[in-house]
């Protein structure tokens, strides 16, 4: 080896040559890990970006079929990588949901089961894991557990948020706890800025995670000035679901004029109610428009990271997770908001891209009924991370590979009774590929007290014909109401079933603080 230096040293080429090797050497070495990606015996480490949204219905895409929203730049990730058609959460509501996303947990485990619960600092979350393992982690907008707090939490390097909903203008961020300031500007596009900004000043060559909340399409809906007519031409009408009523628990017309149904307020939109009137319909429409008008800067908001992970060469070795904490009822049944066990509420868009997750370059469509304490467990598999100690859920990157053996062909829905928002009972319900079946426990194990439903998705995915009376759907009613009872308990840690006692559909107003 001597021998060959020396008379690579007497030729100016040669020495340039071992110049070269020995300055790629010292950069490998002063880069440490980042060493790894070109070795293809070291597990790969992708990047992670994870947008959430809030309130988004799983149709509220024009890759899911919507015929008036178009988002092309979600659509493209869809297009480049994969698209869930049955994605679900566990709990609809925004702080249980999001708990669950990072633990993999339900909210009867993780504790938060309502929307003024801090996510506890002993539990270990995938951001936690990933942190742990080297990933500088971030995360930039809406948090929304623990309703006053906007200081950084566990898990993160780098921690911007707000107290609260925040507004859709002009929100006040909380900076790293260390700088709270109004931060003009459109919300979506303001955090959309912060997140690039942090990417492109990142100093290491560590792989990154961040997640990005976002607070549209949640309540009150105020697209920005350019969208604002976007929608003025379709024509919206209450769904005609809303007047089927009369095979349903008697609490769905009681909800009818509150909070959350649609002749009620309308989260403002309407001032004077309740109002049954025809031309009613009107405020409704312009509500459901807004919600639409939002999505359009979310899908701007894509296509702005989209371009940005490009131009930087980081787009293929980023896993882009694009979801939303729960769904949205938008007059289904006449009701609006969410919490409710119905497929509007419970279900919600799931697209992903990253080319080293599927076996081909082609998109692929998964129609596996999948759930938000899936995420946990699939992140840190996919990032070749050890998992955490116990998870509810699982890695859905078999099925991004093509392997469904020993998936699920069931899933449970779980929601507690709120004396906050008194207009939804407590709900436990079951749904597989087919059927949909929903009870509404009391809350002392006596029995229930409200009428339960039970849905053929294949033959009504409107939900429009309870069958829960009918006796040929018996034997059906008694092997779903079984199977529900096994994944309570098979999810249950030890502990029983426990929920508040239902206090029954109330018609006054939440405070103004909390809406």
């Amino acid at each position: 080896m001597t021998t060959t230096i020396h008379h690579a040293l007497r030729s100016p080429w040669g020495r340039c040559e071992i110049l070269l090797v020995c300055g790629l050497i010292a950069a490998a070495i002063l880069r440490g890990p980042a060493l790894q990606a070109d070795d293809h015996s070291a597990p790969q480490r992708p990047n992670v970006l994870f947008i959430l949204t809030d309130d988004q219905r799983y149709n509220a895409l024009s890759c899911m079929g919507h015929p008036h929203l178009k988002t092309p730049h979600i659509d493209r990730l869809a297009g480049e990588g994969l698209l869930f058609k049955n994605h679900f959460c566990t709990t609809s509501l925004c702080s249980p949901s999001r708990a669950s996303i990072l633990s993999g947990l339900y909210a009867h485990t993780h504790g938060v089961s309502n929307n003024f619960t801090e996510y506890p600092t002993d539990m270990v979350s995938f951001p936690m894991r990933l942190q742990q393992e080297g990933y500088e982690t971030a995360y930039v907008g809406k948090w929304h557990m623990g309703e006053k707090n906007d200081n950084p939490r566990p898990g993160f390097d780098h921690f911007v948020t707000h107290k609260g909903q925040g507004q859709y203008f002009d929100t006040t961020f909380n900076f790293n706890g260390n700088d709270r300031r109004v931060v003009p500007g459109y919300y979506t596009h303001v955090v959309t800025e912060m997140a690039t900004d942090w990417i492109g000043k990142r100093d290491g060559n560590q792989p990154w995670m961040l997640m990005l909340g976002h607070k549209a399409p949640h309540s009150f809906y105020f697209p920005e000035p350019k969208y604002e007519d976007a929608f003025d031409s379709v024509d919206v009408q209450y769904p005609r679901t809303a007047f089927m009523l009369d095979d349903k628990p008697a609490w769905f017309k009681k909800r009818l004029d509150t909070w959350h149904g649609i002749y009620g307020p309308l989260f403002d939109w309407r001032k004077d109610f309740p109002d049954r009137s025809p031309e009613a319909v009107e405020d409704f429409a312009n509500m459901v428009r807004a919600y639409w008008g939002t999505l359009l800067s979310v899908d701007d908001s894509v296509g702005v990271i989209y371009d940005f992970l490009k131009d930087r060469g980081e787009l293929d070795n980023t896993l882009i997770i694009y979801t939303s904490d729960n769904g949205l009822l938008e007059g289904e049944h006449g009701m609006v908001d969410k919490r409710t066990g119905h497929e509007p509420s419970i279900r919600i868009p799931l697209v992903v891209r990253y080319p080293g997750l599927t076996p081909t370059d082609q998109p692929q469509v998964v129609e596996q009924l999948v759930s938000t304490i899936d995420f946990a467990p699939t992140i840190l598999d996919v990032c070749n991370a050890k998992p955490l100690d116990h998870v509810h859920g699982q890695s859905w990157k078999q099925l991004a590979q093509g392997n469904d053996s020993d998936w699920r062909d069931s899933y449970y829905y779980e929601y507690n009774y709120e004396h906050q928002f008194p207009y939804t009972p407590n709900v436990r319900a079951l749904r597989t590929d087919r059927w949909k079946y929903i009870r509404y426990p009391h809350g002392d194990g006596t029995p229930d007290r409200h009428m339960a439903e039970l849905y053929d998705l294949r033959e009504d995915p409107e939900e429009s014909v309870n069958l829960i009376n009918d006796p040929a759907h018996a034997d059906t009613v008694a092997k779903l109401r079984a199977e529900l009872d096994r994944l309570i308990k098979l999810h249950s840690d030890g502990k029983p079933d426990s929920m508040p006692i239902d206090q029954g559909i109330q018609s006054g107003l939440p405070e103004e603080s909390i809406r």
